[in-house]
């Protein structure tokens, strides 16, 4: 148990970063996850906007919760599977 009251303090602004960047992962997740079935179901407008949603909260992740570099390989692997439907 922390006894100083920085430590203490520190203790609680961690908890709550933990619970913003758990969230903010698992939202990301969620919305890929969207995307991807939106592109395996074909309608190409559909994946579109399912895309479009999902970089959005990709990119508010980046440098956050996920390296920019690794956010900016999914954003374009997955503009580039929407691009090859027909």
């Amino acid at each position: 148990m922390a006894y100083h009251k920085s430590s203490k303090k520190r203790i609680l602004v961690t908890k709550k970063k933990n619970a913003v960047n758990t969230a903010r992962r698992t939202r990301v997740k969620t919305y890929v996850k969207k995307a991807q079935k939106a592109a395996e179901s074909g309608d190409k407008a559909v994946a579109a906007k399912a895309t479009r949603v999902a970089e959005s909260h990709i990119m508010k992740a980046a440098g956050k919760t996920m390296p920019k570099k690794r956010a900016s390989r999914k954003v374009s692997r997955m503009t580039k599977k929407v691009g090859k439907m027909a």
